[in-house]
């Protein structure tokens, strides 16, 4: 069985479209095979975008980190007006994110194909990730720990990681060197802000 986080050439391709609705604003995504929560709009994602819109600010730069088809950083620029790239060592998964943005034609920002930070240059307010756990621990906290080369000073990282896949120690982990904040928690997933101490 292939990965989402690995690129198949043999799958097949089956497009289909997923629906989703934040306060009054309607949103379409194109899925595929071979990329996360193919099926439904995966309920850690849902709960980490809301979370994250009650105290986002408007016109920022933000990273999305992972991006699958674009739900995060798509909803999340046409909310809050702000700039927003996304990122995915997953082709397919970029080339349904740029799909899905010619859907908003106010979209500002830009998607492309990067394992975690390797090739992005530019430095973000906010990085927003639903992280693959099934990449490894070592993965998981290169994510993490790499979000903050490419924050400002002042910059914020969310995440959302389930109380089974080690939530708990991956926040101990981040607070050695941040500050670490459990801002939500629902149906065993913890969403997790951290900062620069």
């Amino acid at each position: 069985m292939s990965h989402y986080f690995e690129n198949d050439k043999n799958l097949k391709s089956e497009i289909r479209e997923l629906s989703y609705k934040y306060n009054s604003s309607s949103f379409v995504f194109y899925s595929d095979n071979g990329v996360f929560s193919k099926k439904e709009i995966d309920y850690g994602s849902r709960l980490l975008l809301e979370t994250y819109l009650k105290e986002a600010k408007s016109n920022i730069k933000v990273l999305d980190v992972g991006c699958g088809y674009g739900f995060l950083g798509i909803v999340i620029s046409q909310i809050t007006s702000s700039y927003v790239d996304m990122v995915d060592v997953n082709k397919r998964a970029v080339h349904l994110t740029n799909r899905n943005i010619k859907r908003y034609k106010e979209f500002n920002g830009s998607a492309f194909i990067s394992d975690a930070y390797e090739n992005v240059k530019n430095k973000y307010n906010v990085i927003i990730t639903n992280p693959p756990i099934r990449v490894g621990k070592q993965k998981l906290l290169e994510i993490l720990n790499g979000a903050f080369e490419h924050l400002e000073n002042d910059g914020i990282l969310y995440f959302v990681i389930r109380k089974d896949q080690g939530a708990l120690s991956i926040k101990k982990i981040l607070e050695e060197t941040k500050n670490v904040e459990i801002i939500n928690r629902d149906k065993g997933y913890f969403i997790i802000k951290a900062k620069n101490q």
